[in-house]
Parts: C-alpha cells; sequence; structure tokens
C-alpha cells in the first residue's frame, strides 16, 4: 500500500509516488501505454505528472484520460516563456490529453535567468498560466527545475508568486553539493512554511551515461540505478524525507521495481540511516 499525504495546500490526498509519464517519451504502441497504465492502477496512484514536451506523454495518456479522469491528479508542464506561446501550447496540450482541465499546471525547467525574466514579465508564460488558472481550465501552478541552480531558483520564483507546488532534482550524490544542499534546505523550510508541495525527481539516477545511446538498457536520460536493493535504498531514502512526492523514473520497465521498493519503505526507520545505507551507493552527481 502506498503512503498518501495532502499534496501541499491543494484539496488533493495524493500518492507520495506520482506516475512520471515522461515513461511514454518513445511510446508509439497505445496498448503498450494502456498495460503500463494497469500497473499505475493497480499500484493506486492517483496522481499522474507530464508535460508537452515529453514526447509522446501526452497523446499516450489522452485515450486513457477519456474515461479515467476523474481517478487522477493530472498535471502537465509548458516550457514555453512568453503569454502567446503558452496559452496556445497547453490549449493544445488540453487536446492531446482529452480533458477539459488539469489540476496543475507547471513552468517546465525554469532556471535560466533570461528565460525567467521572460516568463515573469508582464507579457509572459505566468500571466497565461493565472489566466488559465482563473478561466477554471487549471486549478493550481506550479514550477520545475533541472541543474544545481534549481533550489535557489525555486526559492527566487516563490519570491515573486505563490507557487503552489515545486519539483527538482533530489538523491544523495546531489545533496553532496555543498551549496545544492545548502539551498534546498532552504527551500524545503520555505515550502514548509508556505505548505507548498515538494516534488522530487532523479532519485533513482547513477550518474551520466557512459556509453552509445544504443548500448543503453533504459529510456532515462540518465544511467539509472538497476538492482532492486539499490532502488530500494534510494526510493526510502528520498520517501524517509516526509515531504517529498517522488516521481517515478522516465522507464516503463523501472516502474515496477520503484512500485516495490515504495511498497517496501518503513516510515519507522530515520533519515539517518537511509543517509548511511544511501551514501554506499555507487553514484555519481549528474549537475555540477
Amino acid at each position: 500500500m502506498l503512503e498518501k499525504r495532502q499534496f501541499g495546500m491543494t484539496d488533493h490526498i495524493s500518492t507520495r509516488v506520482l506516475f512520471g509519464a515522461a515513461a511514454f517519451y518513445g511510446v508509439t504502441d497505445q496498448d503498450l501505454a494502456f498495460n503500463t497504465l494497469k500497473i499505475v492502477e493497480r499500484a493506486g496512484i492517483n496522481h499522474i505528472d507530464t508535460a508537452a514536451s515529453y514526447g509522446e506523454s501526452e497523446a499516450r495518456l489522452g485515450p486513457w484520460l477519456k474515461h479515467n479522469r476523474k481517478k487522477v491528479f493530472l498535471a502537465t508542464k509548458t516550457e514555453k516563456r512568453t503569454y502567446k506561446e503558452a496559452r496556445e501550447g497547453f490549449l493544445r496540450s488540453l487536446d492531446r490529453l482529452c480533458v477539459d482541465s488539469v489540476d496543475l499546471l507547471q513552468l517546465h525547467c525554469l532556471v535560466d535567468l533570461a528565460q525567467w525574466e521572460t516568463a515573469m514579465s508582464a507579457d509572459g508564460a505566468l500571466k497565461a498560466l493565472v489566466e488559465f488558472r482563473d478561466q477554471g481550465l487549471t486549478r493550481y501552478i506550479g514550477v520545475t527545475g533541472h541543474g544545481v541552480t534549481t533550489p535557489a531558483m525555486h526559492l527566487k520564483s516563490i519570491g515573486r508568486f505563490p507557487f503552489d507546488s515545486v519539483m527538482l532534482p533530489y538523491n544523495c550524490s546531489m545533496m553532496q553539493n555543498p551549496q545544492y544542499k545548502e539551498d534546498c534546505l532552504k527551500l524545503f523550510n520555505l515550502c514548509k512554511e508556505k505548505n507548498i508541495a515538494v516534488q522530487v525527481i532523479k532519485t533513482l539516477a547513477k550518474g551520466p551515461w557512459q556509453v552509445e545511446e544504443a548500448q543503453r538498457g533504459f529510456t532515462t536520460w540518465y544511467e539509472p540505478l538497476s538492482n532492486q536493493d539499490d532502488i530500494n535504498t534510494a526510493v526510502s531514502w528520498a520517501l524517509a524525507n516526509p515531504q517529498v512526492f517522488l516521481n517515478t523514473p522516465a522507464d516503463i520497465d523501472l516502474l515496477p521495481k520503484v512500485l516495490q521498493a515504495a511498497e517496501r519503505f518503513r516510515p519507522d526507520i530515520p533519515q539517518e540511516k537511509w543517509d548511511a545505507a544511501a551514501a554506499g551507493l555507487s553514484t555519481t552527481p549528474l549537475f555540477v
């Protein structure tokens, strides 16, 4: 049974493991998508995260959402930075998803300062998201990011606008970076104070790929941990922080292993013990 918690200040009681539909990036077989979503349903996951830039993802979710929309909290993202582009892009997302609205719309990968200034400007993407919220096309607004500057940029974003959620990389090797850890802890504290939901990604990252794409066994853009014991440790390390919601990685075959790890998670084991266990994983930082 997956643990559930209230998703920040929203009215949704979310499973702490979210289905990361980036796993559908290159999936063109709708039956394969349906079979994967059956695994999601059996696990009891009630929260799906996708993005307009995730290849085939929105299109693969659409036929399933036609009949199952009320079962899940649905989140998507836009990488567009101007009002006009964000507005047009999100309306395309609604069509691809076969829905009238989403629960959470996020400014995707907002870590570049120049892009941040554009998105936050009077004619920026944020204006479009606020209008969509006012029109009932989304209920909540979030911001996501990748790279070592992400938590610092999220702090800057929250200082400008009352976002409902943030998303950022979170794994043991990243937290060995002193500046990243310091900024993360500041962000987590602020999110706790303001009741902002914290979503984490890249938790299974072993490190950058060291082989050519044709030799890779997974569709993640980084090399993932693949041994079940290692996945158990990485997932438990993340979930030991009661504040976070864990996005499953962008690979269909890893999904059952992550769910198995999450179902085995023991909240009675303190974070310090998982810190020690995770320190033994053979991982290297994705971002420096």
